[in-house]
């Protein structure tokens, strides 16, 4: 018998509670052992719940109690869970996370801490939800030489975007219904802004490259300047904005970035709508492969997590390989990073583009008193110069080549 405790009674953690007494049977034949929730931690009451069972309110307690092999956590943010995660993992239990922010900030120092009490740091669910991306890159593509990783990585984002798109509304009006729907948060600023693909792309980035990439240093950018009238010439141009988050090494480099981008219709990223995600990954010898699924919900995150306690469940004394050093890569200066770039100015500036950016190719979506064009490739900080000698531009997204 493998008992467990699972930190935090919200929507996850409901979801892993639920999963695990409801597939009980399943799970045990596949793990080879019987799990039990032995404790929940929560600061709430749940009167009438099953949960009332097992709850407590005190963190030592399971930290104390040696019966307990797992704990899961599904609180969010960095602390408490940085300090229960490393307590947990001291008294020699292992740790399994679907939160981001712990792991792009520690990872790597939970991963190592891991290794020297001999149990197991797992964070299946910390990236695209039940998508499984962070095990596959461990496992199923360590003979690749990883060249790049894009993916959409935020349901939320993707879920406005395709409504833009498919029915002409406005940002504002996607993002209400969004709300009003459940899949943005009343404040939506991580998502909206970049914030949540960024620090998934640098959890990916830093299990791919072996090395630490922290999420401050990735150029990010969100989607709120992306308007209607962006979707018209992207319908023109038969491709689709979505906000991607991609790093790849060029010349022994690794370049990484959050930003919409416009997709062509031949990308299998170019379907991916509504709320679900994709991840895109580039080997040397394998090629692409795509990991496509539901990137957030109750059940969807809580069964990567219950993946998770049963990897740890068959690993008991045993430390899995994963490589994520604490060394920081240092990522490529960004003004350096080469791209493509659909712009749209005033129409006044047609003559001025051309005697800046040269032959560029002309956008007509019919659109009164605007230019569109897209430029040749180019590094950022080219482009930044010739957009100031330019005079403004009404908005800029990049093309993903």
């Amino acid at each position: 018998m493998i008992k467990a405790a699972i930190l935090g009674y919200g929507t996850v953690g409901s979801g892993i509670f639920e999963i695990l007494n409801s597939n009980k049977e399943t799970i045990s034949k596949k793990t080879g052992n019987d799990i039990e929730v032995k404790y929940v931690l929560d600061l709430r009451e749940f009167p009438g719940d099953p949960v009332e069972k097992v709850l407590v309110h005190d963190f030592d307690i399971i930290v104390n109690d040696k019966e307990v092999d797992i704990v899961a956590e599904a609180m969010g943010g960095v602390e408490p869970a940085y300090t229960f995660a490393k307590k947990a993992i001291e008294s020699g239990k292992s740790f399994c996370t679907s939160n981001k922010e712990l792991v792009a900030k520690h990872g790597a120092e939970l991963l190592k801490l891991a290794k020297e009490h001999k149990v197991n740091f797992l964070f299946e669910a910390s990236v695209g939800g039940g998508i499984p991306i962070i095990r596959p890159l461990n496992s199923s593509l360590t003979p690749e030489y990883v060249e790049e990783i894009t993916g959409i990585l935020n349901g939320t984002t993707n879920y406005m975007m395709t409504k833009m798109s498919k029915e002409g509304l406005d940002f504002d009006s996607v993002l209400k219904d969004a709300q009003d729907k459940g899949y943005a948060e009343r404040n939506p600023e991580a998502d909206i802004e970049g914030y949540d693909a960024c620090r998934k792309i640098a959890i990916l980035s830093s299990i791919a490259y072996g090395k630490q990439v922290d999420f401050e240093d990735i150029h990010t950018e969100g989607i709120t300047n992306i308007s209607d009238t962006d979707m018209v010439y992207a319908a023109k141009l038969n491709k689709a904005i979505k906000l991607l988050g991609t790093s790849y090494k060029e010349n022994g480099k690794v370049t990484a970035m959050v930003a919409p981008m416009l997709v062509d219709n031949e990308s299998p990223l170019y379907a991916v709508n509504d709320v679900f995600n994709a991840i895109l990954v580039k080997g040397n010898m394998l090629g692409e492969v795509m990991f496509y699924g539901k990137g957030a919900g109750k059940l969807a995150t809580a069964s990567a997590v219950v993946s998770d306690i049963i990897e740890e469940a068959k690993n008991i004394g045993n430390t899995l390989t994963c490589v994520w050093e604490a060394d920081k890569i240092e990522l490529n200066d960004f003004s350096c990073a080469s791209n493509v770039f659909f712009v749209r100015v005033n129409a006044s500036l047609k003559d001025k583009v051309s005697s800046i950016f040269g032959d560029v190719e002309t956008v007509d979506a019919g659109v009164d008193n605007e230019y569109a064009f897209i430029t040749k490739k180019m590094t950022e900080g080219e482009f930044a110069d010739k957009t100031e000698q330019l005079g403004g531009i009404i908005n800029k997204i990049r093309v993903k080549c």
